[in-house]
């Protein structure tokens, strides 16, 4: 906590500046990111849009320019469905402070006591000249069957969120749930091999079988200077165009951090420093102080044309003795150079990843990520396990075959064996017992295949398959799919390929469809399969087969895509 503190102090010290019209972030899980993602394709060649790379994004920036494009579009030139201008109608409730035409038009034909409910998207709503504040209630119930197992899956969700602004200089918000939570078998296979509930912290036991745990999130927002924004918080953050993340998810708990970004000409730089929680056995004992691990995430993006944009990312993770390493604050130093000259002893990582938005129909995206690397060993494909790197490549198709709202989706993910690990459990990749970046970790190859269609304002379908292969551990080897595991620990040097180890196959595929009863209220219908079949290793083997029906307000699905 300390280090965060120092971090605003120099920030404010370094851009001593009056505060200007601060935003809070658009959360990444918002039902309004397929909109914004057709935005982005359609226009192509949006200096604003087209840096999406980071996420969560800034409100006012995009309320801004989604009214600019709609203003624009007389002639219908991003050829926008009926179904988009609907959204974009959705969008703008549910941004109100940011809406520079009539606010009126998304006032409720019928408030609740002249007090909730006087727009449609917020419960209770204060907007006056320099005070404005939105709180809403989240709920969500969920309800599965599993076959061939007797217990019924639920997820039960309560709490609230809010955000606000102060003289549209400070924002900030919050998100606070209480969860109860019975998963399919083989995620609590996967709580009982990591000791961690995906997404989740500390977590006790429920009932059977079922976990219970608290999602509090919050933070901060102010300027330092015109172009650099401020958030401190603790919640999550996402790097990336696609599906999934090489560099950065929000698959694992929420973290506290600071970020500084700034957008200037064509450049967006984010500086991201985050305090986590090391891998710990016995982290839900509930009666102890967790240690603390620290990272370190600088990426670099540039619109290198109007429709390219080109990025450079570097991170280091470390750990010390319950002190942060401030070589490292130094927000424009490269931490490669810094890492060496600690001695090296930290996982130092670097990347590129790019994007293209070709003829307002197609986008094109990659990452290519570097934890180590030496050329010799790959001329001379001997398999050398420290060539640790990953790739993915995907594309979006949207309105494809000129169907409007049809939008489809390819991605490969591939990441060799040992990527993210280190020599001990502190410096690895990974925050409170789950991947920073993949949910598999390491040693994997993937494919994920997505459509989705929105035929009317309020319905939605989505059909998703992901199959990919995996080496995993046996015999008591480490085979470096398991990024937790010490890779000084592992059977020889050379002669690894992805798979290496016991060669999984797995497939998950479902189907959903969501219905808007009201504004941010839905009721979901989902099926479910899932299957990993490990010839070498029976004990892997699991099958899944689940049907779902939930309601949900005001929050994100909850899925076991991994």
């Amino acid at each position: 906590m300390q280090f965060i503190k120092t971090l605003i102090r120099v920030a404010i010290f370094i851009c001593p500046s009056v505060a200007i019209a601060q935003s809070t972030l658009l959360p990444q899980s918002s039902k309004h990111q397929q909109l914004l993602e057709r935005l982005e394709i359609k226009a192509q060649r949006d200096s604003v849009l087209n840096f999406s790379f980071v996420k969560p994004q800034n409100r006012k920036m995009l309320v801004q320019r989604a009214e600019l494009l709609l203003q624009n579009d007389s002639a219908n030139q991003l050829k926008l469905s009926e179904v988009d201008r609907a959204n974009l109608q959705s969008f703008f409730a549910n941004n109100l402070e940011w809406v520079s035409d009539d606010k009126s038009a998304h006032n409720s034909k019928h408030p609740i006591w002249k007090t909730f409910y006087n727009t449609k998207a917020n419960l209770f709503q204060v907007d006056k000249k320099d005070f404005f504040l939105a709180v809403n209630p989240v709920l969500q119930f969920q309800f599965s069957k599993e076959q061939d197992n007797s217990s019924k899956l639920f997820v039960n969700t309560r709490g609230i969120t809010g955000r606000g602004l102060i003289a549209k200089r400070v924002g900030f918000d919050f998100y606070l749930t209480e969860n109860q939570e019975r998963t399919p078998y083989f995620v609590q296979n996967w709580v009982d091999s990591f000791h961690a509930v995906p997404g989740a912290g500390f977590y006790k036991p429920f009932k059977t079988t079922a976990y219970d745990y608290l999602d509090g999130r919050g933070s901060i927002y102010f300027n330092v200077a015109k172009y650099i924004d401020v958030q401190f918080g603790y919640d999550k953050n996402f790097y990336g165009n696609g599906y999934r993340s090489l560099f950065l998810s929000d698959f694992a708990n929420s973290c506290l951090f600071l970020k500084l970004s700034t957008r200037v000409w064509k450049l967006d730089y984010e500086n991201l420093y985050m305090e986590l929680v090391p891998q710990d056995r016995t982290n839900n004992a509930g009666d102890k102080v967790l240690d603390k691990k620290y990272a370190v995430i600088h990426r670099l993006g540039m619109n290198v044309t109007k429709w390219l944009n080109v990025g450079v990312f570097e991170s280091v993770s470390f750990g010390r003795t319950n002190h942060f390493e401030f070589a490292y604050l130094n927000p424009i130093i490269f931490l490669r150079p810094a890492e060496q000259e600690n001695g090296s002893g930290d996982n130092a990582m670097v990347g590129i990843d790019l994007k293209a938005n070709i003829a307002k129909r197609v986008q094109l995206y990659s990452q290519i990520l570097f934890d180590e690397f030496k050329l010799d060993h790959l001329k001379n494909a001997d398999g050398w396990w420290g060539n640790k790197f990953g790739i993915q490549g995907g594309f979006k198709y949207i309105d494809a075959f000129g169907i409007k709202n049809l939008d489809l989706q390819g991605e490969v993910n591939v990441v060799r064996p040992f990527t993210y690990t280190h020599s001990d459990s502190v410096a690895n990749y990974t925050h409170y017992n789950q991947p920073l970046a993949h949910p598999f970790g390491a040693n994997f190859m993937e494919g994920i295949g997505i459509i989705r269609y929105q035929p009317l304002k309020k319905l939605s379908i989505q059909a998703k398959l992901m199959a990919w292969r995996q080496g995993l551990d046996t015999a008591g080897l480490n085979f470096g799919g398991n990024i937790f595991k010490d890779y000084r620990v592992r059977p020889f040097d050379e002669g690894y390929k992805i798979g290496a180890g016991a060669k999984g196959t797995g497939v998950n595929g479902s189907l959903w469809v969501g219905y808007e009863l009201l504004e941010n209220l839905f009721i979901d219908a989902s099926v479910m399969y899932r299957k990993l079949n490990v010839p070498d290793c029976p004990a892997y083997n699991n099958k899944c087969t689940m049907f779902t029906l939930g309601l949900r307000l005001n929050m994100f699905r909850r899925e076991y895509d991994y």
